[in-house]
């Protein structure tokens, strides 16, 4: 049965579940204050209207919020915008589901910086909790729309949701099969639930929603556009949402190598289809199946075979991982080619491992945009990491 969603048309702007949710909605919108601080402010005073109404000082001493942020929220009060947000929701049709609420998915709860809000439309169903993310190149080739279908129509066909983030190539190939399978699909969105993209893909929205087979999320506020940063974030949340995440063909670099990376974080497993040799679109899954980062998977049954395999995902040990270097001495010389934001990264990281965080401030890079970039360092055998989002040069 579908989950009881927030519906927010039948709840009366007096309601507290209204209220919360409007502060909510308030606190992600304080520049400077992102799914993480979030988190850690909501673990410290409780509820977000508890947050938006403490005392500067009080806001400052948690860790990672600081003195300009902390007083960015006390200075918050365009609160206009957010209701305009909400009677744009009840318009649209969409649900809000905050971190509060029953129906907020439980596996996105595990992750380091889960999305306090998510915007849907559609419907989020029990069977969802049996989700396997399928992504890949925007560019695919025949023999990837062909891997991308095969595994989208056989997992539905077996009862699981198929996650994916609705782009050209793969993600709308295994959309549209799990549809025809008679299957569920959650399409998670770089832009808000308003603002389709790419817009082609309209009338298989449409579809999703229309069928009551899934549903169209985002964390991001209504009207949002798709710009580039919001797509690493997207990923996290197609990792997140799903027991494992399979890249059906995949380039060196892009967005499905960083899909697959959050998953690796946050300790899903990962699959890979082997591609063919001298074609340039698998070279990705084939690194990540040369690394131990992925499984090789040729049929449904082998991917079930470890999915089903797991007791307790989340209760289970990290992944392994390699381990850092015993000695500075051991590490390889500078390596030659790296774009920009790669030579920050590495000039900044040390033989010792470092938290992203940590290595982010001093490389000065974002951090949602740092991570697709150290994913093809350690592809390319330039860093290593270890579990806890801890990475170092080699």
């Amino acid at each position: 049965m579908p989950h009881p969603t927030a519906r927010l048309d039948t709840a009366p702007i007096e309601s507290d579940e209204r209220r919360s949710a409007r502060m909510l909605l308030a606190l992600a919108a304080v520049p400077g204050v992102g799914p993480a601080r979030v988190r850690a402010l909501l673990d410290r005073f409780g509820d977000a209207a508890a947050v938006m109404h403490a005392d500067v000082r009080a806001l400052a001493d948690v860790e990672g919020i600081g003195l300009k942020t902390a007083q960015a929220i006390a200075r918050f009060d365009d609160y206009a915008t957010i209701d305009d947000q909400l009677r744009q929701g009840e318009r649209l049709g969409a649900d809000l589901v905050t971190c509060a609420d029953d129906a907020y998915p439980a596996r996105l709860r595990e992750l380091y910086d889960p999305p306090p809000f998510l915007w849907l439309r559609g419907t989020l169903a029990e069977a969802d909790t049996r989700a396997v993310a399928i992504v890949g190149t925007r560019k695919a080739s025949a023999y990837g729309l062909r891997v991308a279908e095969h595994f989208a129509a056989g997992l539905a066909e077996r009862g699981y949701t198929i996650v994916s983030g609705l782009a050209y190539g793969i993600d709308i190939a295994a959309h549209r099969a799990a549809l025809d399978a008679g299957g569920r699909t959650l399409t998670i969105l770089g832009s808000g639930v308003d603002r389709i993209y790419p817009q082609r893909h309209t009338g298989t929205v449409r579809r999703i929603i229309e069928s009551g087979q899934g549903a169209v999320v985002s964390e991001f506020p209504l009207g949002t556009k798709p710009d580039a940063p919001n797509f690493p974030r997207r990923n996290r949340i197609i990792a997140g949402f799903s027991l494992g995440v399979l890249v059906a063909e995949a380039r060196a670099k892009g967005g499905a190598l960083l899909t697959a990376y959050a998953a690796l974080e946050q300790n899903r497993e990962v699959f890979a289809a082997p591609a063919p040799l001298f074609s340039g679109n698998g070279d990705g899954g084939n690194s990540l199946i040369q690394l131990g980062h992925a499984k090789l998977v040729t049929s449904v049954d082998d991917l079930l075979a470890e999915i089903e395999g797991q007791q307790d995902l989340f209760g289970a040990a990290s992944k392994g991982r390699d381990s850092a270097p015993s000695s500075p001495a051991e590490a390889t010389p500078p390596p030659e080619g790296l774009n920009r934001v790669e030579q920050q990264l590495y000039d900044a990281l040390t033989p010792e491992p470092m938290h992203l965080d940590t290595l982010c401030e001093r490389a000065g890079v974002d951090v949602s945009n740092a991570l697709v970039y150290l994913l093809g360092l350690e592809l390319s055998g330039h860093i290593g990491q270890l579990a806890g989002r801890q990475f170092y040069r080699r």
